[in-house]
């Protein structure tokens, strides 16, 4: 199942050809990603589990511009697993026509807090994501 999150685009959004900054996407995509977790107990309760998400990777491909006053929403969903990482797929696109605006891939890892060190996933806690199959295209 992919979650969606709609972002009105403001002013502080925009670089100065009044399209949304580069940079700004990474800020979008982090906050679907919150919304993402925020809807996941068991996510949420990491922390009390002494456990915590890092960021491995993040890959981003732009296809078109989004402008001042523009709805965009992130889609996100799981696309993979391995055995100390997980791959989410995001995109963005306008709300309205679905163009898509932007790709990304991210891959992130599950760490203990006082090692720092990545766990094994193992089949509980890719439970705890949504179906890999169903991540955006």
């Amino acid at each position: 199942m992919s979650h969606v999150y709609s972002i009105t685009v403001r002013g502080f959004h925009c670089d100065l050809y009044q399209h949304v900054n580069n940079a700004r996407y990474l800020e979008f995509l982090e906050e679907a990603r919150w919304s993402y977790t925020e809807e996941s107990p068991e996510l949420m309760a990491l922390k009390s589990k002494g456990l915590g998400f890092i960021i491995a990777e993040i890959n981003i491909v732009y296809k078109r511009p989004a402008a001042l006053g523009d709805v965009v929403e992130i889609h996100s969903a799981m696309a993979g697993f391995q055995s100390k990482r997980a791959i989410m797929k995001q995109q963005v696109r306008h709300q309205g026509n679905g163009k898509v605006v932007a790709d990304a891939q991210v891959t992130f890892a599950i760490i203990d807090l006082k090692t720092g060190r990545a766990v094994p996933m193992d089949d509980e806690m890719r439970s705890w994501f949504d179906n890999p199959e169903e991540a955006p295209a």
